[in-house]
């Protein structure tokens, strides 16, 4: 990936506005344009991207993390990555944490199918103290069933806590570009509207750190 690229990619992980984006231009190379810079430029600005909390991603090996367990792991650690609780989204820094959490490496909670799920369940319960409501009744609508649902409605209380929960639904088709009406959002959709609000609220943290 070029360095310009990775800038465009940092600013879009982190969800900078422009007056944002422009200070950290200002605090790295002294200019607020990314328009013509030097590879050593790049550098200083990524670098300052970095510590405002953008972490580039590893090369992707194609194969992720097998089994349920993983595949599990992964989706609640991306999901506490868009409630702001984790810096870094890449795998390298969920096994890490599971790691120095439990003590089991890698293939043991991978494949020991009580280890695995005592996994989930420690990061679903991390899930929860970030707002998170996983408890679901016999009269819940099948929409509130849906993970990404009850992920999404958690991030809009971080971003809106004292804004009127009824324009929760308002929000979420802003982001989709759908009218009222329509069915409520799959599965890809509700991914579409984490990683939405995600990136609002890593660029209030990256403000945060910025100050």
């Amino acid at each position: 990936m070029t360095s310009i690229r990775m800038i465009h990619v940092a600013r879009r992980e982190l969800g900078l506005d422009e007056d944002t984006y422009r200070d950290a231009l200002q605090r790295a190379i002294g200019k607020r344009s990314a328009k013509g810079l030097s590879v050593a430029e790049c550098k200083a600005v990524v670098d300052e991207l970095s510590r405002m909390g953008f972490k580039p991603a590893s090369k992707p090996s194609g194969k992720g993390l097998p089994g349920p367990y993983g595949r599990k792991a992964q989706a609640l650690w991306i999901a506490l990555y868009n409630l702001g609780a984790v810096a870094d989204r890449r795998d390298s820094a969920l096994l890490a944490f599971i790691t120095r959490q439990t003590g089991l490496e890698r293939a043991e909670w991978l494949r020991d199918a009580a280890q695995g799920a005592a996994v989930v369940e420690a990061l679903k319960s991390w899930c929860a103290r970030e707002g998170v409501n996983w408890k679901v009744g016999e009269t819940t609508p099948d929409y509130a069933r849906r993970h990404g649902f009850q992920i999404a409605a958690a991030q809009w209380l971080k971003l809106h806590p004292k804004r009127d929960p009824a324009h929760f639904w308002g929000d979420v088709l802003a982001v989709l570009g759908r009218t009222p009406g329509e069915a409520k959002p799959t599965d890809a959709e509700w991914i579409v509207v984490m990683n939405a609000f995600g990136r609002v609220l890593r660029g209030r943290a990256a403000k945060r750190r910025a100050a």
